[in-house]
């Protein structure tokens, strides 16, 4: 006999629409689209469409099997779009290209990875710390490019110790080549250890500053990028980006540079 007569049917099926089904702001924002701020401006302007139709504020969609539009455009999904987190230590040089017999960051991933993915940003080569490897290349523009304002945070450790001068000097900005840099949130951690974040990334800039302001740098670890942080992953070793940190860090870097 059919389930129609008691509903069993009908409502399993619900069930599994609810549980598959999107807020269009999400779906929008995964896709690398727009900040989920900016999707619901193009939902009020009328501007997103679902299966053909207008689409409304607070509507779900399938992201599997819906046909989603922009202005026109269907956003296409991303499913084939690679998210990794890299320890990267002391020592390997920060391009997938074998320099001079210098160990990269390639000689770290897993066979299937070599080719796929690439860095994002550089780490020097005596520089440790996090480092993103994707094959979305939008993602790598906005963490790249200095008007998106991206957020990194390194430990830095100095030859002796350093004063409270020059912890505010690096954190108004110090003069390298002739241009300020931009205003760091500074914390000390110790006599001659502090965590600085940046805005931008100028060439070895924070071995510059501290070269200015008298104390040496002696070792540089990157523990924080945007949203994404990794206090227990060991040197050398490599995971995916939970679903969280990349929808977060896309979040994020659009935010800052809204399409």
């Amino acid at each position: 006999m059919s389930s129609g007569g008691n509903g069993v049917g009908c409502r399993s099926e619900r069930r599994y629409t609810e549980e598959v089904e999107e807020r269009l702001q999400k779906i929008l924002s995964a896709r690398g689209i727009c900040s989920r701020r900016k999707a619901e401006e193009y939902i009020r302007s009328g501007l997103v469409k679902v299966n053909g139709k207008v689409a409304l504020l607070g509507q779900k969609a399938d992201p599997e099997t819906d046909t989603v539009e922009v202005d026109g455009q269907v956003v296409e999904a991303r499913k084939d779009l690679l998210y990794y987190l890299l320890h990267k230590p002391v020592g390997i040089v920060t391009t997938n290209a074998n320099r001079q017999g210098q160990r990269t960051v390639r000689d770290l991933l897993p066979q299937h990875l070599r080719g796929k993915v690439f860095p994002v940003g550089r780490l020097d080569k005596d520089t440790s710390g996090l480092l993103l490897l994707t094959n979305d290349g939008v993602l790598a523009y906005r963490l790249t490019h200095p008007k998106f304002d991206h957020e990194k945070e390194y430990e830095v450790t100095v030859k002796g110790a350093i004063f409270d001068g020059a912890l505010q000097k690096l954190q108004k900005g110090i003069s390298l080549s002739g241009t300020k840099t931009k205003p760091a949130r500074v914390k000390r951690l110790a006599n001659n250890t502090f965590r600085i974040t940046l805005t931008e990334g100028r060439n070895r800039q924070i071995r510059r500053m501290c070269q200015k302001v008298g104390s040496p740098v002696v070792a540089l670890k990157r523990v924080r990028i945007e949203n994404i942080t990794d206090s227990v992953l060991r040197e050398g070793e490599l995971r995916p980006l939970t679903e969280e940190e990349r929808s977060g860090v896309l979040e994020r870097t659009m935010q800052k540079g809204a399409l």
